[in-house]
């Protein structure tokens, strides 16, 4: 985790340096010489995003007090890697969804008719990944 704060410190730092230096600029620059907003904000917003980041991770770094595995030299591969949790090699429930989402937002950007095909796609498909292990492995 101190990799981390260090470099979203770094990234702070350069954010806030380049919003200053991107601000000079254009108010040197011959043609306009007036501040060009957007960039401005988007490089102040970037750095002040990152400085938040950078803050929640030191304190949560010092609530913890302990190291995590990335930060030890000593750490071993599986150290790092947590129980995920308990996914289906066989299921077809993702793909369903993934069509049904596709026409869902085909169906916004084209015609609206065809979202409403998705619509009951998409809640179909939601419910039947939920409930998959209902009834056990493999039941219809």
């Amino acid at each position: 985790m101190r990799a981390n704060i260090i470099l979203f410190t770094i990234l702070t730092v350069f954010c806030t340096l380049l919003c200053a230096v991107y601000t000079v600029w254009s108010l040197v620059d011959p043609l306009h010489g007036r501040v060009e907003w957007v960039g401005t904000v988007t490089l102040a917003l970037a750095a002040i995003l990152s400085a938040f980041l950078g803050f929640y991770l030191s304190r949560v770094h010092k609530s913890q007090g302990a190291e995590l595995p990335e930060d030890t030299l000593t750490a071993n591969i599986d150290d790092g890697d947590p129980e995920i949790g308990h996914f289906s090699p066989w299921s077809w429930w993702p793909i369903i969804l993934a069509g049904a989402c596709g026409l869902l937002v085909l169906g916004l950007a084209v015609g609206f008719w065809i979202a409403i095909i998705g619509i009951p796609l998409v809640v179909i498909a939601v419910v039947g990944w939920n409930y998959e292990y209902y009834r056990g492995y493999f039941a219809r």
